[in-house]
């Protein structure tokens, strides 16, 4: 009896759909209803942008975390699958010839995580924006605060918005692109303070898990709860843009900022 090898078969999460792995294509996006699988950081950005030059690639867990067992393990096993040190990807990348800043969370790097070394990235990301005078273009996908950090994890809040309101300041744009999952202190924090927020389809977008909200009201949520076509009905989102098009449409802003 032959067996199936693994990967062969995919199944849609948000439409059900079943399907071959290669009938996804190169976006990874499901042919039914327009959902994007999780891809890393660097696959989105060989996807997405004409041209990237990677920062800060060294910086990553700091060492007084290394006594805790168990997130050494995830910490080592994340660097693995996605090649990355940190959960977010940054460095300057190019849009039709505009160059930009760009950060890239990572959903297969402990589920993207904020801790202490994300938070430095994404504030050293936009401190080169501010002084250079660039754009910045950022995907958020991410649970949330990383809870193995405890109150250093949720200070990066405060201060990544701080580095957003000096660029805000200096008159540039910065331009959103929620992911699948956005929640937690990444959506309470710089994932909500774009100039413009864009949004791949059926993204998952909120703070709070539906669970957590559904114990607290004690009541049901509706089907579709926090998905970003939902969100985007109530102002929080501007346009949800498919990932095949986000090239085009990521272009087409920076050139209307830019006076082109």
């Amino acid at each position: 009896m032959s067996l199936i090898p693994d990967g062969l078969i995919k199944k849609c999460p948000f439409c059900k759909n079943v399907l071959l792995a290669s009938n996804i294509g190169k976006y990874k996006v499901c042919p039914k209803c327009g959902y994007g699988f999780r891809i890393t950081a660097k696959e989105r950005a060989d996807l997405i942008f004409d041209d990237f030059c990677e920062m800060d690639a060294k910086i990553t867990v700091p060492e007084y975390y290394f006594n805790k067992t168990e997130y050494v393990k995830k910490i080592e096993k994340s660097k693995k699958i996605t090649n990355m040190n940190e959960s977010v990807l940054t460095g300057k990348a190019t849009l039709g010839n505009i160059q930009i800043m760009a950060g890239i969370m990572d959903p297969f790097w402990i589920m993207g995580s904020l801790g202490k070394a994300t938070g430095e990235k994404i504030t050293r990301m936009f401190e080169y924006a501010t002084k250079n005078k660039m754009p910045v273009v950022m995907f958020t996908a991410s649970g949330g605060a990383r809870m193995q950090e405890g109150m250093n994890a949720l200070m990066q809040m405060v201060k990544v918005s701080g580095a957003v309101s000096d660029h805000d300041k200096a008159g540039l744009l910065y331009i959103v692109v929620l992911c699948n999952p956005t929640m937690g202190g990444v959506t309470a924090s710089f994932g909500m303070q774009g100039d413009i927020t864009l949004a791949e389809p059926h993204s998952l977008v909120g703070f709070a898990g539906k669970r957590v909200i559904e114990q607290t009201i004690r009541e049901k949520t509706p089907e579709d709860f926090q998905e970003a076509e939902k969100v985007m009905k109530y102002g929080f989102i501007d346009q949800i843009v498919e990932r095949s098009d986000l090239n085009t449409v990521l272009k087409r802003i920076l050139f209307l900022h830019e006076g082109r």
